[in-house]
């Protein structure tokens, strides 16, 4: 952070000498980082920078977040704690939910939620209350920069006139850029550091001070000439994942219809080098960002008169998958143990959104375990990674259900085991032999060499 009596000659400092010293606090890695939000993109973002050499104040409005993280401990699975402790050990890491102390970085990220109401409206209500708060406490010299998804047009539509409240002037006083975040929790192959970053802002100072920010601590920076252009570069890559599962759960269907096995055309179909991605079916879409980002643009769209068809029609299929599941599911019940849905008893193995991390926003495995449930039978579960369902809005019925126990036989007292996702370290040979009945939504029992004549997929 600038020391004090650089805040007094800022506050008489002309716009191009404001500029010059931040940029330079930001080559020279003396700028203070405020990140505004410790989930699964503020915190690894705070990790990074203060790997790099940059101070960093990390707030949240959940004290639990702050408290945690000072004792060392880490809330998400996938950082070890061991880098929490690292990262304090510097002395460079400050956590707080006291946001008064907002005036104090130079640089200002907001990592916030961005849901979507009841209605698959933009729920954009948590960057609306971060910019009211920033504007209390804005001053000359920060740059401010939005990473959560949201429709284009949000930084300078929405952002930009909350923060001018404050009677400082984007471009002269403060400066602002969108960046969105790229997180993939749980993937060993691509962190932080090592995710380029895509960066947008509506004048060209503030999009060389945030290229320079984040120059600093990732391997590659990608520049755009508006924050929309940056805002809708996230959609469209959500969106691209979207409709291609959509597109490989709707030729499952079909291709099951004809007897056809989807998983082994597409391993034969990416052999090819060029033209094909290889995208896999599964029981539904999950996490922070596919099942939602979608509907931003198609929300936004409908202000031009325009449908977004495509798009509509590829969240509606994957939207379905969780009842076609259940459809396959009551089928094999009835085929393979001459037993209907209602009264069995169901073990849905895998509650998290993927394999292999503890998150569970908008796993398709509690639409999964509503619907048996509605349908006369019982749900259970077993999740390494998640020990305890937590409180959600839209299921808020499951909160409080635990993880049964593993054993090698845990599989023996249920009807049917339901396989929703693929944790890598599940003894499936295990299940296979003790089970009844395995329904694998994944493929990962035949991907993991494991075949049973009791094995259905889904």
């Amino acid at each position: 952070m600038l020391t004090d009596s650089r805040s007094r000659d800022r506050r008489s400092a002309g716009p191009d000498e404001v500029f010059a010293r931040l940029a330079e606090s930001f080559r020279l890695k003396q700028a203070k980082l405020g990140v505004i939000g410790l989930g699964y993109v503020g915190l690894p973002i705070c990790l990074a920078a203060v790997n790099a050499g940059f101070k960093v104040l990390g707030l949240d409005i959940d004290p639990g977040k702050p408290e945690a993280l000072k004792e060392g401990q880490s809330y998400l699975r996938h950082i070890p704690a061991a880098h929490i402790a690292s990262a304090m050990a510097t002395g460079r890491f400050e956590v707080t939910s006291a946001m008064q102390r907002l005036s104090e970085p130079d640089a200002l990220l907001i990592c916030v939620p961005t849901p979507l109401s009841a209605h698959l409206d933009p729920d954009i209500s948590f960057i609306v209350s971060t910019a009211e708060t920033i504007t209390q406490y804005l001053r000359r010299g920060q740059l401010v920069v939005l990473e959560s998804t949201t429709y284009p047009g949000t930084t300078d539509e929405v952002l930009r006139p909350i923060l001018e409240k404050s009677g400082l002037q984007c471009g002269r006083d403060f400066y602002l850029a969108f960046s969105p975040e790229r997180e993939d929790p749980g993937n060993a192959q691509f962190s932080t550091p090592s995710i380029p970053k895509v960066i947008g802002a509506d004048d060209p100072a503030g999009l060389e001070l945030a290229s320079l920010l984040y120059g600093s601590f990732v391997t590659q920076t990608v520049t755009v000439s508006t924050t929309r252009i940056a805002e809708a570069v996230k959609l469209t890559e959500n969106i691209f994942r979207a409709v291609n599962i959509a597109l490989a759960n709707e030729l499952k269907i079909v291709y099951g219809a004809m007897g056809i096995d989807i998983w082994e055309v597409i391993d034969a179909a990416k052999t090819k080098p060029f033209g094909f991605m290889p995208f896999y079916p599964g029981p539904g879409l999950g996490g922070h960002c596919i099942p939602i980002d979608p509907f931003y643009l198609t929300w936004k769209a409908r202000e031009f008169g325009i449908a977004t068809r495509f798009i509509e029609l590829a969240g509606q299929i994957n939207s379905s998958m969780p009842q076609h599941v259940l459809d396959r599911l009551a089928l094999a019940l009835d085929t393979h143990r001459r037993k209907g849905l209602n009264g069995s008893r169901i073990l849905v193995l895998g509650v998290a959104y993927k394999k292999n991390i503890d998150d569970m926003r908008e796993s398709p495995a509690l639409r999964l375990m509503e619907l048996i449930e509605a349908r006369g039978a019982t749900a259970s579960y077993y999740d390494p990674f998640v020990p305890l369902i937590p409180r959600t809005r839209e299921h808020a019925a499951l909160a409080g259900r635990q993880s049964v126990p593993w054993s090698r036989t845990v599989a023996k007292d249920y009807d049917a085991v339901l396989i929703v996702t693929d944790h890598d370290g599940v003894d499936y040979q295990a299940i296979a032999e003790h089970a009844k009945l395995v329904v694998d939504t994944r493929n990962v029992c035949r991907r993991t060499g494991v075949s049973a004549p009791h094995l259905v997929l889904a």
